[in-house]
């Protein structure tokens, strides 16, 4: 079995991302996440860039990695400067790290022209770099920046970058394609040149420019690399790095290599979504093994094959890293769905049943009004449940009203709302202000409920979206109104649809505080 090493660069290339930034704190949280993941190596940072990664590297120390190793990251000693007397070489040597990563320039182009030195320097510099570096720390990895680029412009210099670096003593040659723009073809003939004359470890580091990144990393394996470089969720400069998220299960169920063990690997939408969550990104949901949609099903078809074979329409099972199968509901929905979102529910339905046809009709007759239930679930049950005679009323509306007050041009309108609703005999009359008419009515009929059913103190308005859906009719259209609402437990989605917002608005707060109620019923039931 082929012995493949992880390289996670999340906190160093990933942070060069747009609208990314990680605390000290945040990274050594994430290097927990990783070292659990199985990752072999974490590049927490460039010591002589920023002093927020050399506070990372210093608290890192007092934490116990089960099994990976913190490496510290810089460029090759500045021309003109000897290694030991370089900032930047300094302070990555204080980092205290028992690997480290040396980027230097294997394009002939860029050295030349960018860093205006002679090709024999550039060799030079690189050369002293590793050598030097090589009697401080145990391990020196060396990244040969655009290096694929080097290959196509002038082969010749850039083999002869990594013989500089070889002969050195670097532990490990990294070849990068630093501008994402290698075709997998590309790749694949020279990683089998560079391999006729070099027996050290070799590395890959691909970015995502071409859309390429993972497919160039797997074909990289598949011709004999063993140290993959990546980052958690493909974050990186401009188009991002190859995403790991991807290359693990790949390289674990597709290829057979056992880079991590089956329990880490059911770790993996885990981290992903914790890294979303410190990135401050909202989760893409068709994101492939770790998304939400990635092993969901629409089509009728399909949700009856996957019942009786999931293979049909899923390539691994979605356990193996930490996803699960999803029935989506739709006017593309059949019998299947319904019956397998019943069965989710511990109702146990069969095609032949009422209940499931007269359901999907109302789905279609719905969702051609322009609702949706793919994000609310919540609103789905209560419809099926209320089908089958399970869901009782909890309360009656007597009437709402809401205002919208703004006195001066630059003050902040305020919204007030008025609720009356009648719980069994009692009629109870209240009010409540919000920062806008959907916020005031939430909490108005909450705080006139909340008296009957204390559970609902616990419960919140955790997103809300509104989509125009006849976008012909200008300010008469119908907008859909998307409510997710949570507790200390469960999230749930509930949809409403009018062509007044507020109304359509009402209806999905109704469903949501519904759902909630008899949810919480059930469970004290059993």
């Amino acid at each position: 079995m082929r012995d493949i090493k992880l390289y996670d660069t999340t906190l160093r290339d990933g942070t060069q991302a747009e609208d990314i930034s990680f605390t000290a704190e945040d990274k050594i949280r994430i290097s927990k996440q990783l070292d659990d993941l199985g990752i072999n190596y974490i590049e927490g940072g460039w010591p002589g860039s920023n002093p927020r990664d050399m506070q990372f590297f210093n608290e890192i120390k007092s934490y116990a990695l089960s099994q990976a190793k913190i490496v510290a990251f810089s460029s090759t000693a500045r021309p003109g400067t000897p290694p030991e007397k370089d900032k930047n070489i300094k302070e990555l040597l204080n980092a205290e790290t028992e690997v480290v990563t040396i980027v230097g320039k294997s394009w002939d182009i860029h050295a030349r022209e960018v860093l205006g030195i002679s090709l024999e320097e550039n060799l030079k510099i690189i050369s002293d770099t590793i050598s030097y570096l090589k009697q401080q720390v145990s391990e020196v990895i060396f990244d040969a920046e655009h290096f694929f680029d080097g290959f196509k412009n002038n082969a010749d210099y850039a083999l002869q970058v990594l013989k500089t670096a070889t002969d050195a003593h670097c532990d490990c040659l990294v070849l990068c394609d630093t501008n994402g723009g290698a075709m997998p073809f590309e790749i694949q003939n020279i990683i089998r040149t560079v391999k006729k004359d070099f027996s050290i470890p070799l590395g890959i580091h691909c970015h995502n420019d071409s859309e390429m990144a993972v497919a160039n990393t797997i074909l990289a394996v598949k011709e004999g690399i063993s140290h993959v470089q990546g980052t958690i969720n493909g974050f990186g400069e401009r188009c991002g790095n190859a995403n790991l998220c991807s290359i693990i299960p790949n390289l674990k169920l597709k290829l057979g290599i056992d880079c991590v063990s089956e329990e880490q690997l059911t770790k993996l939408k885990e981290v992903a979504r914790f890294v979303y969550e410190l990135a401050n990104f909202q989760p893409p949901k068709h994101q492939p093994f770790v998304g939400k949609s990635a092993f969901a099903h629409k089509g009728g078809i399909h949700v009856h094959a996957v019942q009786k074979k999931s293979m049909m329409y899923e390539h691994i099972q979605p356990e193996l890293v930490g996803n699960y199968q999803r029935v989506l509901l739709s006017d593309l929905s059949g019998k299947s769905n319904i019956i397998y979102k019943a069965n989710e529910l511990g109702i146990k339905l069969n095609s032949k049943d009422p209940v499931v046809i007269s359901t999907l009709e109302k789905i279609k007759e719905m969702e051609n009004r322009g609702y949706q239930f793919e994000g609310a679930e919540a609103s789905f049950e209560l419809m099926l449940k209320s089908a089958m005679g399970f869901q009782r009323n909890y309360f009656d509306l007597l009437g709402f009203r809401v205002i919208n007050e703004k006195r001066k041009g630059d003050e902040v309108p305020l919204s007030e709302a008025t609720i009356m609703i009648k719980v069994g005999g009692k009629t109870e009359h209240t009010a409540a202000l919000g920062n806008g008419p959907v916020n005031a009515l939430d909490n108005a009929i909450r705080k006139a409920l909340e008296k009957f059913y204390p559970q609902l103190r616990e419960m919140e308005l955790l997103d809300y979206k509104v989509r125009v859906i006849s976008t012909g009719e200008g300010t008469g259209a119908q907008v859909r109104v998307l409510v997710e609402s949570g507790d200390k437990k469960d999230r749930w989605g509930t949809v409403g649809l009018s062509e007044n917002i507020i109304e359509a608005s009402w209806q999905a707060l109704v469903d949501s505080i519904n759902y909630k109620l008899l949810n919480d019923e059930e469970k004290s039931k059993r």
